[in-house]
């Protein structure tokens, strides 16, 4: 006998009109905003690497979680986009749904104190096309990234030049979403198709994945991603990997760097001890050693990612001569 389902056909679905946003588009940065100077040695070596691959046409992949665009980096991860600096884009769910929510009504973000009280936290009509998107581009074979962004620059959302999603599908840069089912608001919502979201996803992984077949001389950035980012990575250079090593080549020179706000103590290349707290923090054995350890460079950069970024985006600009 098949365990019972939840009926979704039951749930209430508001309009965004209807909700408290805790967000709008007016928290994000101009480009040459004044942020605090914030520039430890960590941050200019690696600044430095971006610079290099960037002059060797290696990749540049930002891996990051949905908070950096909250902190209002979209325009400066744009701007570097336009510039042939950064070369991929990769995102979790809510990186997608904060970026949609943003072009489309220029606000963003809920309380979910507020919301999940009523059980009302996430069940927004708008924010749900984003299934519908999903679903069309599953019988395009489209990845999700791409879909979303082709909708948001084929629609002309009133905001969607702050779009990281729409400035990829016009650059032709990959931006990328790697969705784990049952961690995103969309997936309380009627409309979701699971096959679809399964699938786009999944597409936008081997797109990933295709780019870090590229990674010799190139950065990886995970940007405030403690789960996603530093596991599908691992994933992508473990592919990537095999078949360069059947090739009789190898994917060993690169830097990495995460950027968190977890104080990780003295670092070192060495992995923490394992009865300790750090070992738990993946970023720090997957991005920071374990992957770097047959000749690449790692760099941890603690800190507010509304500090971090603007200072990174000045920084590489001043090593590229571009500031």
């Amino acid at each position: 006998m098949p365990f019972k389902e939840f009926d979704r056909s039951k749930l209430l679905v508001k309009p965004l009109g209807e909700r408290e946003h805790d967000l709008t588009v007016d928290v994000v940065l101009d480009l040459d905003a004044k942020v605090e100077e914030f520039r430890p040695e960590s941050l200019v070596a690696l600044t430095q690497a971006i610079a290099d691959a960037k002059r060797k046409n290696a990749p540049v992949i930002l891996m990051m979680g949905a908070h950096v665009l909250r902190r209002g980096n979209s325009r400066m991860i744009i701007d570097l986009m336009e510039r042939g600096i950064i070369t991929h884009v990769a995102m979790n769910g809510a990186g997608a749904i904060h970026d949609y929510e943003f072009a489309k009504i220029g606000a963003t973000t809920e309380s979910v104190s507020k919301y999940i009280s009523e059980g009302q936290f996430g069940l927004w009509k708008e924010t749900g096309e984003i299934n519908d998107i999903m679903v069309e581009a599953y019988k395009s074979g489209m990845g999700l990234g791409e879909a979303i962004g082709k909708h948001i620059e084929e629609n002309n959302f009133k905001y969607k030049d702050i779009s990281v999603f729409a400035a990829g599908y016009r650059l032709q840069v990959p931006v990328t979403v790697h969705a784990a089912i049952g961690q995103d608001i969309l997936h309380e919502h009627p409309n979701l198709n699971g096959a679809a979201l399964g699938e786009t996803s999944y597409r936008d992984f081997l797109i990933f994945a295709q780019t870090i077949t590229g990674l010799q001389d190139g950065v990886y950035l995970n940007y405030g991603t403690a789960v996603m980012g530093p596991e599908v990575y691992l994933k992508a250079l473990a592919m990537a990997r095999n078949v360069a090593h059947q090739r009789g080549e190898t994917i060993y020179r690169f830097t990495t760097a995460v950027f968190d706000l977890i104080d990780l103590g003295e670092m070192t290349r060495q992995e923490a001890a394992r009865m300790t707290p750090s070992y738990y923090f993946r970023p720090y054995k997957t991005v920071l050693v374990r992957t770097v350890k047959d000749g690449g460079v790692s760099y941890y950069i603690r800190g507010d990612h509304g500090v971090t970024f603007p200072n990174l985006y000045s920084l590489v600009l001043e090593k590229l001569n571009l500031k």
